[in-house]
Formats: C-alpha cells, sequence, structure tokens
C-alpha cells in the first residue's frame, strides 16, 4: 500500500511522510510550514527564499537548500528520496524535478490539494473555485465580500495572496472559501482519486491566450482552466460571451444535479445572471425564475461607485451569482456593492488635473485584460510595454485605433508596439521611453499628447519584471509620476 493512501483528513496518519517542496515563497512557506505541523519530514529546495522564511524554517527544524542550479535540485531530491513532491505554483512542467519525479513515479501536488486533504483541520468549509484569464482576484474578492456582508464567515484565498493552507489552519475556521486558482495551479490537480477536489460552485470567468510558454499549447492552457468544473457539487459558472467557457463546462464531469448558469451582457434567459435596460438581474435563483427576476443593481448606480465598465459588470454577475447560490440575497448584493474597494493597480483612476484622467491599471499583464479596460474609455493616451512573451498586440490597435490619441512605449519588447503602430495606426503619435527613468518619461510624454477629454491609461499588456519587481511596483512608480507632474503631495 501506498504510504500516501488515505492521507485526506488533518487527522489522518501524517507522521514521518517525506515531503520534498519546491520553492518558497509565500506558498511554499505555507506548505512547509504545515507540513511541519502535520509531523511530516519536509525538505525545500529553492531558487531563492527571503530571510524571514528561512528564519522561521531554522527556528522549526525544516531543511532547506537554497540551490539556483536545477540539475543540482535533482541531485538534492534524489538524496532525500520523498513520498511525494509539492511544487509551488510556478513550477513548470518542463523543470527537471518535474521530469525525475515521472520516472521515478512519484506525486506531484499542488499546495490546493495539500490543502484540500487536511481541510477539516478546524471547519470544513466549502469551497468556491473561481479562474478565467482576467479578472479572477476581482471576482474573488467580491464574492467573499457578498458573502461576508450575508454573515457568513468566508475567506478569500490562493492565488490572490493568501495561501489556502493558512485559511484551513485558521483556528476559528471558515464556513466559505472563496478560491481564486491560477491555471498553474489547476494543471497538477487530480480529476479523480483521493487528491481530487469537489467544489461546491466553480466558474472560469474567460479565457484568453496567455501563460502559453508555461503550458506549451493553447490547447493545454484551456484544458487547466476547465478543469476548475470538474467534480463541482451545486453550481458551474460560464460567460455567454465567452464560447470557450461554455464549451468548458460541457466537457466537465461535474456531479449529478450540478447546474450550469451563464452569466453576462445580455438578456439573461431561465437560468442566468445578465442586463435588461441598463439593470444587472438574476434569473437563475429567484423564486419562480421562469416568469421572474429580480434587481441586483442598475449601471447608473454602478456608475456612481466607479464599476461601470464592461468588464468590472462582468465580474459584479459572475460574483453575484455564486453568492446568491450559497445562500446571499439581492440585498447582501447591493449592500455589498456599495461598500467595496477595488485594489489598487486595477483601473484604478489616480487624478483628474486640466481635464485629462490618469488611469493606472497595472494589473493588465495581458491583451485580453488591456482590451478590457481600453474600451472603457473614449479617448486615450496609452501607456503599454514590458515583456510580451510572445503575445502580440494587432488586434488591440486595430480594435482601439480610432480613440487612441497617442501610444507610449515602455518596457523591453518595444518592437512589438512598434511593429503594431506602423502596421495598423501610423499616423497616430508614437513614442518609445529608452531611459532608466522610466515612469517619469512615459508620464511626461504622456501629458504633452493629452488634451482635455483624454485620458491617460496604463495598461501594458504584458509582464512588468524587465523594468519593475511586478505589476504592483509598477503601478506605484506610474502613480507617484502622475502626482509629481500634476503638484500633487503625499500625506
Amino acid at each position: 500500500m501506498s504510504r500516501l493512501s488515505g492521507l485526506t483528513s488533518w487527522n489522518a496518519d501524517w507522521k514521518g511522510v517525506k515531503v520534498l517542496v519546491v520553492g518558497l515563497g509565500v506558498t511554499g512557506f505555507s506548505v512547509a510550514d504545515t507540513l511541519w505541523e502535520l509531523g511530516c519530514h519536509a525538505f525545500v529546495v529553492t531558487a531563492g527564499a527571503s530571510d524571514q522564511h528561512t528564519a522561521i524554517l531554522d527556528v522549526i527544524g525544516v531543511d532547506y537548500a537554497i540551490e539556483p542550479e536545477e540539475t543540482e535540485m535533482v541531485r538534492l531530491a534524489t538524496e532525500f528520496g520523498p513520498d511525494v513532491i509539492v511544487v509551488s505554483p510556478g513550477i513548470s512542467p518542463q523543470h527537471p524535478i518535474v521530469s525525475w519525479a515521472a520516472t521515478e513515479s512519484i506525486q506531484i501536488w499542488s499546495d490546493i490539494e495539500l490543502a484540500w486533504r487536511v481541510r477539516d483541520k478546524v471547519l470544513t468549509a466549502d469551497w468556491l473555485l473561481i479562474t478565467g484569464t482576467n479578472g479572477k482576484t476581482t471576482t474573488t474578492q467580491l464574492t467573499a465580500h457578498f458573502l461576508a456582508t450575508a454573515g457568513f464567515r468566508v475567506a478569500a484565498v490562493g492565488n490572490i495572496g493568501v495561501p489556502v493552507l493558512d485559511a484551513v489552519r485558521d483556528p476559528t475556521g471558515f464556513e466559505f472559501l472563496v478560491v481564486e486558482i491560477s491555471s498553474f495551479q489547476l494543471h497538477w490537480l487530480p480529476t479523480i482519486g483521493e487528491g481530487a477536489l469537489r467544489p461546491m460552485v466553480s466558474a472560469c470567468l474567460n479565457i484568453a491566450e496567455d501563460h502559453l510558454d508555461w503550458h506549451g499549447s493553447v490547447e493545454a492552457y484551456r484544458a487547466a482552466k476547465g478543469a476548475v468544473y470538474h467534480n463541482t457539487r451545486k453550481s458551474v459558472f460560464y460567460s455567454r460571451i465567452d464560447p470557450v467557457t461554455e464549451a468548458l463546462v460541457r466537457d466537465a464531469n461535474v456531479e449529478e444535479g450540478c447546474e450550469a448558469i451563464g452569466f453576462g451582457l445580455v438578456t439573461p434567459d431561465t437560468g442566468e445572471l445578465g442586463t435588461i435596460d441598463g439593470i444587472l438581474v438574476d434569473r437563475a435563483f429567484v423564486p419562480d425564475r421562469r416568469n421572474n427576476a429580480q434587481e441586483l443593481t442598475t449601471v447608473d448606480h454602478l456608475a456612481e461607485l466607479g464599476f461601470a465598465t464592461p468588464h468590472m459588470i462582468l465580474n459584479i454577475l459572475a460574483a453575484s451569482g455564486m453568492a446568491l447560490s450559497v445562500g446571499a440575497s439581492a440585498v447582501d448584493v447591493a449592500a455589498g456593492l456599495d461598500s467595496f474597494q477595488l485594489d489598487h493597480h486595477r483601473c484604478e483612476t489616480v487624478t483628474e488635473n486640466g481635464g485629462v484622467t490618469w488611469v493606472d491599471d497595472s494589473k493588465a499583464t495581458n491583451a485580453h485584460a488591456a482590451n478590457a479596460s481600453l474600451r472603457a474609455f473614449p479617448s486615450l493616451v496609452w501607456i503599454v510595454g514590458g515583456m510580451f512573451k510572445g503575445t502580440q498586440i494587432d488586434e488591440l490597435v486595430q480594435a482601439h485605433r480610432s480613440r487612441l490619441r497617442a501610444v507610449i512605449a515602455i518596457g523591453i519588447d518595444r518592437e512589438e508596439p512598434r511593429r503594431v503602430m506602423a502596421a495598423w495606426a501610423p499616423d497616430v503619435p508614437f513614442i518609445e521611453i529608452d531611459t532608466d527613468d522610466v515612469m517619469n518619461a512615459a508620464v511626461s510624454a504622456a501629458a504633452l499628447n493629452a488634451s482635455p477629454g483624454d485620458t491617460v491609461l496604463l495598461a501594458p499588456a504584458a509582464a512588468s519584471m524587465d523594468q519593475f519587481v511586478d505589476y504592483a511596483d509598477r503601478g506605484r512608480q506610474f502613480q507617484a509620476a502622475v502626482r509629481a507632474h500634476v503638484g500633487l503631495t503625499d500625506d
């Protein structure tokens, strides 16, 4: 019998199980800490780690090796001889340790699978899973906020930045965990067997080409996203305006009685959520839904809250449906919207000065996300660029060129926007920023090309690590440059 057989409870016999943990970021540390608490024999290999994390591992007695050479990691893994390997979300299927594990017939788990196996430590919460190319974080936060407004104990966890294992080990426990789950994490999840998740509710918000360098193909990426639906017990949500998500629902192996719920910026059929004459309505969870619909909010009210962009309305519809499906009411949704605040760097208005609005959407790290924010404004100076990772932005410029007043290119891959602008919008002013002082230069160039009524939009459609720590650092530097340019000071 496998040493891993029956490890489906916090109270199972975990003592002495040898677990190799690959990666020591926030997620990897939560894995190592949990394994120590379970009594496992854990060993961590990582290319890098914070002093804080290694100091705690030293105190609790978990061994680790900081080894940037992947082949050396394999040697260390071989010497350790693990029963199972737990990989951090970004570890690629092409990583040498993954190949080694396959040859040695060693199981690979994600932190999500480990959390599912030990979810009964305090309270066995119901899980709501959310994935998609864009909008995951906002929809996760909205869903959790609606449920909290309804009086439930709920946590927003996962790819959002709070490890699921931290919530599982919370001393008071939760009734619901709203889990933002990435394609990386979904890739490693089994769909059958002891480690397979059985969420109460799941959603795939949208699908666009992304992370193809990691997954290897569009088909593999879509398959990973579609795994979110498998074994769902109550409701699966798909986008009415994204046929790929609907196809993924049709192909999913859900539990008997599970209901498919569509949402979109369209008039909803029975069993769907949508919009009618500027009103967001539910026809899925209202009594006598064949003949009735219930109002959730209006587009006019969302405009007052700053939430009336098309992509935000889609997020609200999806989150409303998920919350309604597990016990929230339309009143809870309306009240939750009035008290909800978006995270920074997600279509965040920095300031308005001289008739020009400055908007930070640094979180738009791919073309699909940038398209959503570009659609929201009628006249634009667009700051774009970074690491495109092979992504092409032709369709963005083709779709929005009539509203582009100027394009400012930052980042190392400026050849892509240069090529696209020359091909599709040669008459639109195009400025490349080639300096270490990237954001101040970009903001100055944008200001010179913006007129009253324009929006200067940072929506890079690219990753940030070429010139910044991450998308948040890029957004912070943009906001600081804008404030300096217009003469605002930080209190």
